[in-house]
């Protein structure tokens, strides 16, 4: 009776401890949702460790040999966007957040591609419960933790062929042993022992081998488990991305069978579950996760081509999702028109190369900035800009290039309108010495404005550029010679070039092939004030010297380097001043 009342406690305890998790589980699913819902559109606010970033990017590396349009690493990294993706990142996974980042760094899709793009947007703009319902399910896909799922599969081979023979020939040994017992026990025992010390030493060597893909192995099992949720929501925009899920999902799902004995093993955590503990044991003794790991690895090796199709397509839908939370979390953006036209009849081998490459863009602004000041442009023509330090020729540059990288990648842009043509997009801006290869400012300049110039040589469509001040790194002379010479060639048929410059003489050398515009600024009771605002002309201002001023320095030095520069404007020489 006492035995019984004992148990029958225990069960009630269990059942309150199992009844309350189960309770706090759901209010925290609830909550989760509900978020989901509310800060649809509100500013994402991530945190990314170093290691997390560096695994970003995998799966743009493992995709993107034989793209054309590719965003290279130097126009990624003049354009800040890391930052982008960090602002536009709504994704809950690591399929969705490196297939977003894959997004933004391919400007080379198709016109089908960026209008079946914006059918999956508008789609999950429109249903907010079938996108809420992804969100969730993609939460519980979630990250690989610092690596990436292509780190591990690319190192597949590393492990090399694995046999389960050992295994079964040290589980055989067993049961002679075991009947042995009756007849000689003293040497069952010590044969039993010996064994099972073997075992387990031998078990935790290839134990630690394995480990690291354990990891993997769970997520692509829980990359199948969403996989199946997923295709029990009704999207009509996503029939070819749900028949890729269940074409490639069935290939893996072998790999369910028995799986939890190898994904309950070596998570690093201790389990008071006397379940737990025993299973521990029976690892260690029989090696029963090391087989069916090596099963699973033996599967998996057949079928990378279903894993790798499976992330890509949960992963665009998810960006797609994403795309849709960053654009109502804008002041304005516009769809822009791309105009295939040209790209089309190239691939064709029909376009004469003489076709013009305009583009319009209206009230457009940088994203990054709070409060941005708006400006347009209407150009078929290279674009000159000059203006004092500061000034905002730098963030225009940006803002052109960011947009139509936007509009080619995401299909939408962060201004009234956009209208051109499809660009393979360079840009040589914010470069710095390579201290690695000891190169000098002046030699990796020079390097990164080769680049375009070859990349417009290779006639596969128009190119947009973007340059901020041509060869500062050497001198004057010198540089307005080449600058001249190299704007110009960027300047030829199916080039468009943007160009900041503090050389005022590029503008007279350029007139022909360049539309000048400026950004000037207002001194007023000894501070300076720019409104960042694009006007038509070269400019006619200076602020250097100025800002010298107002920073308090000598009266004498300001004097006399004032008396020089108007000397120099009004004579085209140098005079030289005595202290």
């Amino acid at each position: 009776m006492e035995l019984l009342f004992f148990f029958g406690a225990m069960a009630i305890f269990f059942a309150v401890v199992f009844a309350r998790e189960a309770y706090s589980a759901k209010k925290r699913e609830k909550k989760f949702i509900d978020s989901l819902y509310t800060d649809y559109g509100n500013v994402p606010d991530k945190e990314y460790a170093l290691e997390r970033f560096v695994r970003i990017p995998s799966y743009y590396e493992k995709h993107k040999k034989g793209r054309d349009g590719g965003i290279d690493d130097i126009t990624w990294n003049d354009l800040n966007m890391d930052e982008i993706f960090k602002r536009m990142n709504y994704t809950f996974s690591a399929s969705g957040e490196e297939y977003l980042y894959d997004t933004l760094r391919n400007a080379g899709k198709t016109e089908k591609e960026l209008e079946h793009l914006e059918e999956v947007i508008v789609f999950f703009q429109e249903h907010p419960d079938e996108r809420v319902r992804i969100q969730y399910i993609m939460s519980q896909l979630g990250y690989t933790g610092k690596y990436s799922l292509y780190d591990y599969i690319d190192n597949l081979g590393y492990l090399g062929a694995r046999s389960n023979k050992k295994h079964y020939l040290l589980d055989f040994l067993f049961l002679p042993l075991l009947l042995l017992l009756p007849f000689k026990t003293s040497l069952g025992i010590m044969g039993l022992v010996g064994l099972i010390v073997y075992n387990i030493t031998s078990y935790f060597k290839e134990k630690k081998e394995i480990d690291p893909y354990i990891l993997s192995f769970a997520y692509i099992l829980r990359l199948v488990y969403i996989s199946e949720k997923l295709l029990k929501i009704k999207v009509p925009v996503c029939e070819k991305e749900w028949e890729s899920i269940r074409r490639h999902r069935s290939g893996l799902l072998g790999l369910k069978r028995g799986a939890f004995i190898v994904l309950t093993s070596g998570m690093g955590k201790i389990s008071g579950n006397p379940f737990d503990v025993v299973l521990d044991y029976l690892r260690m003794v029989f090696h029963l996760d090391l087989i069916k790991f090596n099963k699973m690895l033996a599967q998996l090796r057949n079928h990378i081509e279903d894993v790798d199709a499976l992330i890509s397509t949960v992963g665009f839908v998810e960006t797609a999702i994403a795309i849709g939370a960053f654009r109502k979390s804008l002041p304005e953006y516009c769809i822009p028109k791309v105009d295939f036209a040209n790209d089309n009849l190239e691939k064709q081998g029909s376009w004469s190369g003489s076709m013009v490459c305009q583009l319009t863009l209206t009230e457009a602004y940088h994203p990054l900035i709070v409060n941005p000041v708006k400006n347009s442009i209407t150009t078929e023509k290279g674009v000159l800009l000059t203006g004092s330090n500061a000034s905002g020729k730098s963030t225009f540059l940006k803002t052109v290039a960011l947009n139509a990288i936007l509009a080619q990648t995401i299909h939408t842009c962060t201004a009234q309108e956009y209208k051109a043509p499809v660009y393979r997009i360079f840009s040589s801006m914010s470069l710095r010495d390579d201290l690695e290869s000891g190169d000098s400012y002046y030699i990796v300049e020079i390097k990164a404005l080769k680049r375009i110039l070859d990349g417009a040589g290779e006639n596969k469509g128009s190119v947009l550029c973007f340059v901020d001040e041509v060869l500062r790194g050497t001198n004057t002379v010198e540089r307005i010679a080449a600058s001249t010479q190299i704007l110009k060639s960027l300047s030829a048929n199916r080039i468009l070039c943007f160009a900041a410059t503090h050389d005022i003489e590029l503008t007279r050398l350029l007139y022909r092939e360049y539309d000048n515009y400026h950004f000037e600024e207002e001194i007023k009771e000894g501070d300076i004030f720019f409104n960042y605002k694009l006007l038509p002309g070269r400019a006619s201002t200076r602020n250097a010297i100025k800002l010298l001023e107002i920073m308090g320095y000598d009266r004498a030095i300001i004097e006399k380097a004032t008396s020089q520069a108007e000397h120099f404007v009004e004579t085209g020489e140098w005079e030289e001043i005595k202290n």
